[in-house]
């Protein structure tokens, strides 16, 4: 991924993005020699301070086998995205994309002993299902333990993180503002969730020319 000085995004804010419901991505693995990567969407858990992801998959998933060969992986969350037209943006009309991605570089490690895969999928459960704090997994028991043999955790050790939030920050604040209205104008799409972004990110830019 491509990223310019402009749109840069620094841990804060990618954590701030992505602490506000942004859990599930793509994760990619190398595929074996002459095939393209291995492609899992897939929920996760981001524990940022441990600086590790967890989720589990289905034991017959190619992508664990990709990763018994090869443990470097990627994550990739991708959201609040749309297209701008050339004519919205002045001379000389070239269009865009505007979107915001984390990518995560990691090392995956496969978690297969029982009771750690218990736990991988007792730290979901509590992230994704907190209104449930009785549906819990236990090793060896009833009613979840025996379907822990057809699951395999995944313990992500995250080695690089690179943010980018792409709003046309390049361009002039007021020019850069004035986009927002356009996208509010159509409204269609993930219009309203690029929209709020570019408009964060005009006002950080404001903020840094005033020394608020």
């Amino acid at each position: 991924m491509l990223i310019r000085p402009w749109d840069r995004g620094d841990e804060a804010e990618w954590r701030a993005w992505l602490a506000a419901g942004r859990d599930f991505g793509l994760l990619a693995a190398n595929g074996p020699a002459g095939r393209g990567p291995v492609l899992v969407p897939t929920h996760f858990l981001l524990d940022a301070e441990q600086r590790e992801i967890l989720l589990h998959l289905a034991a017959p998933n190619p992508l664990l086998a990709a990763v018994r060969a090869d443990p470097r992986v990627t994550l990739s969350v991708t959201d609040d995205y749309a297209f701008a037209p050339g004519h919205w943006r002045g001379e000389p009309g070239t269009p865009t994309s505007y979107y915001a991605s984390v990518q995560f570089s990691c090392t995956a490690e496969i978690v297969e002993d029982p009771a750690a895969k218990a736990a991988v999928l007792n730290r979901q459960l509590a992230h994704f299902q907190p209104e449930t704090p009785q549906v819990r997994v236990a090793a060896g028991e009833q009613p979840f333990g025996p379907l822990l043999s057809g699951l395999r955790g995944l313990r992500l050790t995250i080695d690089e993180v690179r943010a980018k939030f792409k709003y046309d920050d390049k361009r002039p604040p007021a020019e850069q503002a004035a986009l927002a209205d356009r996208l509010a104008d159509r409204g269609q799409g993930l219009d309203h969730g690029a929209r709020a972004q570019l408009l964060r990110r005009n006002a950080l830019r404001t903020q840094d020319r005033t020394g608020g």
